[in-house]
């Protein structure tokens, strides 16, 4: 089977504790620099490209593979975050967000998504993306989200999906090369790139983060 190379979109242009999910989020002016260190890690002669739709993974993937067609997936976005969507995530009413923190794999946000929904359409997608990796010529790219990516690693290493941001602590432009052993288990993975940002990313309130197995 070819190897399948996860990366994670450059840093998006959007303030700090802001909750965003499927919102077209344009880039930084960092994206350039973010870029060329995503391509450093990544073989040449591709043989597919796969993307998030949302500007902040297509436009990386058209960059870094200007000679290759394009396929893009509305199942490899991220999260649907409803009515919470563009809103301070300190400004969201307790009775809406403590649900959701107790139980985020299984509560949906209002309007919008539980992980467990995206972990569902998510892996369909991957599945359908690893059955062509066995005929290709070449390595596939898979362009998307953090959550996309957590998702897709969990569910290839087995890892509760609660535990899944604990475990697999993904910055942006983080590139993951995804092999297979030869072994019964099926594929392994391993992190080529994955820089800490100068400041942490804010996925939930303030007051939550005393919780490690929340989303970071």
């Amino acid at each position: 089977m070819n190897d399948i190379y996860l990366i994670r979109h450059t840093t998006p242009a959007i303030s700090k504790g802001i909750c965003y999910g499927q919102t077209d989020l344009d880039v930084t002016e960092t994206f350039m620099d973010e870029a060329t260190v995503i391509r450093r890690h990544l073989p040449s002669g591709f043989s597919a490209v796969h993307s998030s739709p949302l500007q902040r993974c297509a436009r990386l993937a058209e960059h870094l593979f200007p000679e290759h067609p394009l396929t893009l997936h509305p199942q490899l976005m991220e999260i649907h975050c409803g009515e919470w969507e563009m809103r301070g995530w300190d400004d969201l009413p307790k009775e809406e967000i403590e649900p959701w923190m107790k139980d985020f794999v299984q509560v949906r946000i209002p309007g919008g998504e539980s992980y467990a929904d995206l972990h569902q359409r998510v892996t369909g997608c991957f599945h359908r993306i690893l059955d062509n990796a066995h005929t290709a010529n070449g390595p596939i790219a898979i362009v998307a989200h953090g959550g996309v990516i957590r998702s897709i690693l969990s569910h290839l290493t087995g890892t509760p999906l609660i535990d899944s941001f604990k475990v697999f602590s993904l910055y942006y432009g983080c590139v993951i090369r995804l092999y297979d052993t030869g072994a019964p288990e099926g594929l392994g993975y391993e992190i080529l790139s994955n820089l800490a940002p100068p400041e942490k990313e804010q996925h939930k309130p303030k007051s939550f983060y005393s919780n490690d197995k929340g989303p970071a």
